[in-house]
């Protein structure tokens, strides 16, 4: 039996967002739902001069340009000369992911919690970032694992744990409230699943975002590499808005 009253990462109970817990969105309390309070202070600090350096008004809506102006900046911030199509294109995707409903912006929450994610990618090792997930939220990794280690084994390949980054934490619109299906539930998902079910053009954007590289059938990947390697996709999945964090890259 399920509890939808309970925050859906830490599991506290709260009296917010209750519609959410029903939708395949799920719901968390402000703590979890907010990535920036995963920061430093010092962390903190470098985000918002960044956003003093870039021009960024705080609480301000970004349009595409306004994004990708953004990451253009903050490329020649970090010593980045020249910002290549290639960057481009993926930042415009990224833009997407981040607007899933087609607005033509990103709200400043969504955009805040997509940098403090990056942020926490440059400058933590990944076992600092296993510290930073809950208990509920390793153990719906290590059922995703074992879904997958179909050979019983322990052993993973690499494409396998990246297809992973595409796949079980993929957000759906808000309008999709089906409560057969949740993302609660981590695990790989077929494509013919409610799950997968979404629109035409969402399917074929995965499948530009998904790797094409041929597989490298000499590295696999342990249970304890799985999740250091996946720990800031679970931290950018958790809920409350249908934006996803960070895309995985092709």
């Amino acid at each position: 039996v399920t509890n939808d009253e309970m925050c859906d990462v830490c599991e506290e109970k709260g009296g917010e967002l209750i519609e959410a817990a029903h939708t395949e969105i799920g719901w968390s309390c402000y703590r979890c739902d907010n990535l920036n309070l995963l920061l430093t202070e010092e962390e903190m600090g470098l985000l918002a001069e960044s956003f003093k350096q870039s021009k960024v008004s705080p609480e301000s809506q970004l349009s595409l340009e306004d994004f990708l102006s953004y990451k253009r900046l903050a490329s020649q911030q970090e010593g980045v000369q020249n910002h290549s199509e290639e960057q481009e294109e993926r930042d415009a995707l990224q833009f997407a992911a981040l607007d899933p409903e087609k607005t033509g912006h990103v709200e400043w929450a969504d955009f805040l919690s997509h940098e403090s994610i990056l942020l926490l990618q440059r400058t933590r090792t990944q076992n600092s970032l296993l510290h930073l997930l809950t208990g509920k939220e390793r153990e719906r990794a290590r059922a995703a694992f074992r879904a997958l280690d179909q050979q019983g084994d322990g052993l993973l390949s690499e494409a396998e744990c990246r297809r992973t980054q595409h796949t079980w934490f993929r957000k759906r619109h808000k309008e999709a409230t089906s409560c057969s299906v949740s993302i609660s539930h981590v695990g790989p998902m077929s494509e013919n699943s409610p799950a997968s079910s979404s629109s035409t053009s969402s399917r074929g954007q995965e499948k530009v975002l998904l790797s094409v590289e041929p597989e490298e059938p000499s590295r696999t990947v342990n249970w304890l590499t799985f999740l250091r390697e996946n720990a800031i996709y679970i931290l950018a999945a958790r809920p409350n808005s249908p934006a996803i964090h960070l895309k995985p890259l092709a």
